[in-house]
C-alpha cells in the first residue's frame, strides 16, 4: 500500500512541477486543506542538491500559499460571516474553529496573521476573520507571504536534507515513477538518518500549535467570564 501511494506522488509531484507546487499550496491555503508537508517536502527531495531548484520550490509554494488566502480572504469580506458560520462546515470549517481563528484574529490581527501561516489547521482558517474584519488587505498579504516563505523554506529544507543524501540513480526512478521496494527501504534509511531533524521541526510546530490554542482558549474564557 506505502509503495502503491508513495511512488505515484512523487512521480506527480515531479510531473506537474512549480505549477503543481504552486496549485496544491494554493489549496492549502484555502477551503480545500492539502497539507503542506505532502507538497513541499517531495519536490524538494526531487530537486537533489539543485540549489535553484529549491529555490524555485519556496517561491511557487510561496506564491500558492499567498493566492489560496487572498482567494479566501475575498470571499470572507464579500460573502461574509452568516454565510461562512452556516456553510463553512461543509469545507471543513465548522463553526467553532471560524469562531477560535476569528477571536484570535481580533485580539492580535497583525501578528496572528503572520503566526498562523507557522501552524498547522489554523494557516486555512485564518484568512477567513482577516477577510471577516476588513484587515487592510496589503498589510495582509504582506506579512501572508513572509510567513508562508518562512514556512516552505522550512519545509524545503528538511526535503533537501534528504534529497542531497539519496543516489542519484534512485532520485531519478522516484522521479520516473518506477521506484522499486528496494529503492523504498533505501529512502527510508535516509529519512530515518535525517529523523532528528525531522522531529525537531515537527515538535517545534507541535509546541507552537499547543501555546495558540492555549492563548486562544485563555481569550475566549476571558470573553465568557470578564473576571478572569
Amino acid at each position: 500500500m506505502f509503495h502503491q501511494f508513495f511512488v505515484p506522488w512523487f512521480h506527480w509531484v515531479h510531473h506537474t512541477g512549480l505549477l503543481g507546487v504552486a496549485g496544491l499550496m494554493a489549496m492549502e491555503s484555502s477551503i480545500f486543506p492539502v497539507p503542506s508537508e505532502l507538497v513541499i517536502p517531495p519536490a524538494a527531495i526531487l530537486a537533489g542538491n539543485d540549489w535553484n531548484a529549491l529555490l524555485w520550490i519556496v517561491v511557487a509554494g510561496t506564491i500558492g500559499s499567498w493566492i489560496g488566502s487572498a482567494i479566501t480572504y475575498w470571499a470572507a469580506l464579500l460573502f461574509g460571516r452568516p454565510i461562512v458560520m452556516r456553510y463553512g462546515k461543509y469545507f471543513f470549517m465548522p463553526p467553532h474553529k471560524v469562531e477560535r481563528a476569528e477571536r484570535f484574529m481580533h485580539r492580535y490581527e497583525s501578528a496572528g496573521i503572520f503566526f498562523a501561516r507557522l501552524l498547522p489547521v489554523v494557516r486555512h482558517l485564518i484568512s477567513i476573520p482577516a477577510g471577516m474584519i476588513r484587515m487592510n488587505f496589503l498589510k495582509f498579504s504582506a506579512l501572508t507571504i513572509v510567513g508562508s516563505a518562512i514556512w516552505c523554506s522550512v519545509l524545503a529544507w528538511l526535503g533537501w536534507r534528504v534529497g542531497g543524501k539519496l543516489d542519484p540513480a534512485l532520485l531519478q526512478t522516484l522521479r520516473d515513477g518506477t521506484a522499486t521496494q528496494e529503492g523504498l527501504e533505501a529512502f527510508i534509511k535516509v529519512v530515518t538518518h535525517e529523523s532528528i531533524y525531522i522531529i525537531g521541526a515537527v515538535g517545534a510546530v507541535f509546541v507552537l500549535y499547543l501555546v495558540w490554542m492555549r492563548i486562544s482558549a485563555s481569550h475566549e474564557a476571558k470573553l465568557i467570564d470578564p473576571r478572569k
